[in-house]
């Protein structure tokens, strides 16, 4: 075996605001884009990009969204959520990659991103929020719970799944409703302006007990 290369060790709390951003999101990498589609009381509709977003069980089916705080206060997405109630994450595949980046923009809380980028509007079926009409799937969501994150500068979404909606032209596996992942072309996000496709997919078989 060759000689070890060595480690640097950052100490997290020596580190300034920036210098933890830019290494937490370039090495938890890729990581799924919750595109969030959001209506405000009054009724302007919103759509938005957090790229801290998981899967976070399944029974009950629940995802959840880390979304960042303005200088001056929430972002559009939380407030309106906090508002309604509820809230739609669209899937994003290849094709919608240049319409994901363009309504990441600030801008008024007035402003449809649907309407900035061109995208279709369709209502979601089990919540009232918009949602993307082309995206290969969306997760009709209402608001579980709101989780503190204490003196971080942003708030966990945590949203029940209470339906699915899912292109029929998306492919499915085998007697299963598992979405065929090469069928989906999901994109991730990576550190900056970088995005990420799925490439070569592995599949190594599990071992058994």
């Amino acid at each position: 075996m060759g000689d070890s290369p060595g480690w640097d060790v950052h100490v997290a709390d020596n580190l300034d605001g920036r210098e933890r951003y830019d290494l937490l999101t370039s090495l938890v990498v890729p990581r799924p884009i919750g595109w969030l589609g959001t209506r405000s009381p009054e009724g302007a509709d919103n759509l938005a990009p957090f790229s801290y977003f998981a899967a976070l069980a399944s029974s009950p089916m629940l995802v959840g969204v880390s979304i960042g705080h303005r200088a001056s206060g929430p972002k559009d997405s939380l407030t309106n959520i906090r508002g309604t109630g509820c809230f739609t994450v669209n899937v994003v595949d290849e094709s919608h990659v240049v319409a994901v980046n363009a309504s990441s923009a600030d801008v008024a809380p007035d402003v449809d991103e649907f309407r900035e980028t061109g995208l279709e509007k369709q209502e979601a079926t089990a919540v009232r929020a918009p949602s993307v009409k082309s995206a290969a799937a969306v997760l009709e969501c209402e608001l579980f719970r709101e989780v503190d994150l204490g003196d971080a500068p942003n708030t966990l979404v945590v949203g029940r799944v209470l339906a699915v909606r899912v292109r029929r032209d998306v492919k499915r596996r085998a007697g299963s409703l598992a979405i065929d992942t090469a069928s989906l072309r999901p994109v991730g996000r990576l550190w900056g302006v970088d995005y990420s496709t799925v490439g070569e997919i592995l599949t190594i078989p599990r071992p058994r007990a």
